[in-house]
């Protein structure tokens, strides 16, 4: 506390008046690529806002369509140089025409200058211990050394034990958690998946993790985005790739569905995703065209409106539509992907076994027959909330309670403060 205090007496230029100091929660996400990482943050961040009004969150994202998204007051976002990871496994600059290290140096000392200024409370990294490339490692250890509590969040499924075993090794992260982090949360549930299976931990480390359930999506409530009335009647079915950059085949697969069988029930709304190869979006567009029942869009920056209107939901089943699924109770046909990592596969096989969903594998070709048999039965599934599973959409009021008590001046004290057995002098 009185480090914190400290601060707040630092010169802050001639006719400047210094705000009041409240607490402050910096949370960081890498966004190489996709929709993911940052709709994960930002559902906490405004959830954290929205429930203590004392408390500002600052976001870090190398995201390009950060921008893109509405954030409640006292949210707000430093956008980092983006990146993309190739084909190869190597990254590259997203748009500077600079060397891949020269990226990765800046993106570490904007990191670490914008942590410096904020001196956050609390420090939430997402899914990656050291940052893309151990960028946040610095960061980490200079804002721990002060009494920022430093918070790993995880989605409730990583990998295959034994690819994530091989890659972490690799990148020394799980040394990390056991010397630089406080608590470790997984967004999810023990009985669907432990993430970090297969990693050897120690007790230590076991005793950081907080299974937290799932984030409940909030419907934006402002009446923006895409009119659904004038894009199609009601009941539609939607049908969502996520950030659509590995979307196609889903996208291919319901479009010749609809193409072989124009009897379907109820129409189809397909958003593209903002990430898909223009040119293949517009060879779907094409295809769409010719079809009575199916419209597309690109992008809605308030997809959980839509979500909230679907009759029925087909999805490749990344983390946050499925979080999206169990919050606006929607019949699921499931089809995740298997490259480059299994985490869809393995979250919609254990969501079906739980009777949560269904999935649908397209190993034997992609059949359309196969989806459209899907697409006439989706509506009369079994909603999720047929199942009774105990805190599986408490993810959100877990997280506020955690917080409450981390920020509680009476409560338990940093690491850092616990290490040395006092306040800093």
């Amino acid at each position: 506390m009185q480090a914190r205090l400290a601060r707040l007496e630092e010169p802050i230029g001639a006719g400047v008046i210094a705000a009041p100091r409240f607490d402050r929660v910096l949370i960081y996400s890498h966004d190489s690529f996709g929709l993911g990482h940052l709709r994960r943050c930002r559902t906490i961040a405004q959830s954290l806002v929205e429930r203590r009004k004392a408390l500002s969150v600052l976001i870090l994202s190398g995201s390009p369509i950060i921008g893109s998204f509405d954030f409640r007051t006292r949210v707000d976002f430093v956008r980092v140089p983006g990146v993309i990871k190739l084909r190869n496994g190597e990254y590259s600059s997203l748009s500077l025409h600079m060397d891949i290290a020269e990226v990765l140096r800046m993106r570490a000392s904007i990191i670490r200058h914008t942590a410096e200024v904020f001196a956050p409370d609390i420090f939430i990294v997402d899914k990656e211990p050291l940052g893309l490339r151990g960028e946040i490692q610095g960061t980490l250890e200079a804002l721990g050394a002060g009494g920022t509590r430093l918070v790993l969040g995880l989605r409730d499924v990583m990998d295959d034990p034994a690819l994530l075993s091989e890659e972490w090794e690799r990148k020394n992260a799980v040394s990390a958690l056991d010397t630089l982090y406080d608590d470790i949360l997984v967004y999810g549930l023990p009985q669907v998946c432990d993430p970090l299976r297969g990693l050897g931990l120690s007790d230590s480390i076991r005793q950081k993790m907080t299974y937290t359930g799932y984030l409940e999506s909030a419907r934006s409530h402002d009446g923006s985005g895409i009119p659904v009335a004038t894009v199609l009647p009601e009941p539609f079915v939607l049908v969502t790739p996520g950030g659509g950059g590995d979307g196609e085949d889903l996208i291919d697969w319901v479009v010749r569905a609809y193409e072989s069988d124009p009897s379907l029930p109820h129409p189809a709304l397909i958003v593209f995703g903002p990430f898909m190869r223009p040119r293949r979006r517009e060879q779907f567009r094409m295809r769409i065209a010719r079809l009575d029942r199916v419209e597309a869009i690109t992008f809605d920056a308030r997809f959980e409106n839509l979500m909230a209107r679907a009759a029925g939901v087909v999805a490749m089943g990344g983390y946050n539509t499925f979080c999206e699924i169990l919050t606006f109770d929607k019949p699921a046909v499931i089809v995740p992907r298997r490259r480059p990592r299994l985490e869809q596969t393995i979250r919609a096989s254990r969501a079906e076994q739980l009777g949560l969903v269904r999935m649908l594998s397209d190993a034997p070709g992609r059949d359309p027959g196969a989806m459209a048999e899907a697409l006439r039965g989706i509506v009369s599934q079994p909603r999720p909330s047929d199942v009774v599973v105990p805190g599986l959409l408490e993810g959100l009021d877990n997280i506020h309670r955690l917080v409450e008590r981390w920020l509680d001046p009476r409560g338990e004290r940093p690491r850092a403060l616990r290490a040395a057995g006092g306040a800093p002098s």
